[in-house]
């Protein structure tokens, strides 16, 4: 069977308090240090996702058998740095990162509106981290930050209770569609949503069409709402450049009302571009292709 998204990130409480500890009590390099160690066993003993992570490096991008199983490894120990540096961030250390961008005159342009908009982004780096530059550029800006809703419910309070960062707000996507009402909400008090158009969970609307030259399943719902709203679209990535810098990059995104496939199709050729820059920053650990038990 094909491994599909569930729904449900990796991490437990435990996890993230061990990290916590050792970034409260020693500081963020000893954490990187552990972080060793816990991406070397999720390499060794993550099996399903190894499959899919090493079929993204190996036939999207191309990359030789021996440069893709080392690629695994980096993958997983980049996640674990955003996350701790993440963890960081939001305990107020913000202090020891430095924060560039590319794309401020997109930025200017769709703040200009003063009516809230839609970030789109993805499973690209930390977006999370990323609201800092958005912070920087205004501070009164609120960012609502859309969920499924069967992620680690604990795993959510506990991070919620150590965050410090106070302009995000979280909301969850549920089967009574409440969640359309807290985003109809939320843009009329001219607050930005943020919602990732890179998973697609079996049993909802989609729509298909060309990503790293295969045919890819992508949820309809998200780039529907964003081409109805009438309000501005940006395409918004964080990367990590270094081991205290990071670079978001945003680009607005231009279309007519009700162009989804249009929209889907830019957001694409957007997320192509930036993965061609920092392959190793993209973290979808399931068959996104649906192509893993068939030979290409």
């Amino acid at each position: 069977m094909a491994i599909e998204w569930e729904g449900k990130s990796k991490g437990s409480v435990i996890g993230y308090k061990i990290f916590v500890f050792f970034i409260q009590t020693f500081g963020i390099n000893s954490a990187y240090f552990l972080l060793y160690f816990v991406a070397f066993y999720y390499f060794l003993f993550s099996l399903k996702t190894n499959k899919s992570i090493y079929y993204y490096f190996k036939k999207r991008h191309k990359f030789s058998k021996i440069k893709s199983i080392v690629s695994i490894y980096k993958n997983y120990y980049i996640l674990g740095q955003t996350l701790i540096d993440k963890i960081a961030i939001s305990t107020g250390l913000n202090n020891r990162f430095v924060f560039n961008f590319n794309g401020l005159d997109d930025v200017n342009e769709a703040f200009k509106h003063k009516k809230g908009g839609i970030f789109i982004t993805s499973h690209v780096g930390n977006f999370e981290i990323g609201t800092q530059f958005f912070k920087i550029r205004k501070s009164s800006l609120k960012i609502n930050i859309i969920t499924v809703d069967n992620e680690n419910k604990l795993l959510k309070q506990y991070l919620n209770s150590i965050n410090k960062i106070v302009n995000i707000n979280f909301i969850e996507i549920k089967d009574d569609l409440t969640h359309l009402f807290k985003i109809n909400n939320a843009l009329s008090n001219n607050e930005w949503i943020c919602i990732t158009g890179d998973r697609f969970i079996k049993g909802s609307k989609f729509m298909e069409s060309n990503f790293l030259n295969k045919n890819a399943k992508f949820p309809s719902g998200i780039f529907e709402l964003a081409s109805r709203l009438k309000v501005p679209v940006l395409f918004v990535y964080t990367i990590k450049k270094s081991k205290t810098e990071y670079l978001g990059y945003a680009k607005i995104a231009r279309f007519k009302y009700k162009q989804s496939k249009y929209l889907l199709d830019l957001y694409i050729n957007n997320l192509e571009w930036i993965l061609k820059k920092y392959p190793l920053q993209w973290f979808n650990y399931f068959d996104f292709w649906n192509d893993l038990n068939r030979n290409e």
